[in-house]
């Protein structure tokens, strides 16, 4: 496997993970299980900026001269890094509401 494929795998395996957390920890707020959630979410941020790092070693390729691809896998890539950030934002914002709803 050539190295930019490689890192096109790192971005989508822990972009992927980070989504699953952030989405994890959503239904554990819905369970007022809030230390719980706020634990994913952390789990979800540590995981999401090793995506967003492998994703900034392609973008400094290219800045330095290295032709790097554009495939289907990098473009779903990119939509999965995108589609975790998204999600982040909207699990912070049902956290808050499970929280204000139970009164905590």
């Amino acid at each position: 496997m050539e190295t930019n494929e490689y890192i096109v795998f790192q971005i989508i395996s822990a972009v992927g993970s980070a989504r699953s957390s952030y989405i994890e920890a959503i239904q554990e707020a819905k369970k007022s299980n809030f230390e719980q959630a706020k634990n994913l979410m952390k789990e979800g941020a540590e995981t999401f900026i090793q995506g967003h790092k492998a994703h900034a070693e392609l973008i400094s390729k290219e800045a330095n001269g290295e032709k790097v691809e554009v495939s289907l896998l990098l473009a779903h890539a990119e939509d999965q890094l995108m589609s975790a950030e998204g999600f982040k934002v909207i699990a912070e914002e049902f956290i808050s509401l499970y929280e204000r709803i139970s009164g905590k």
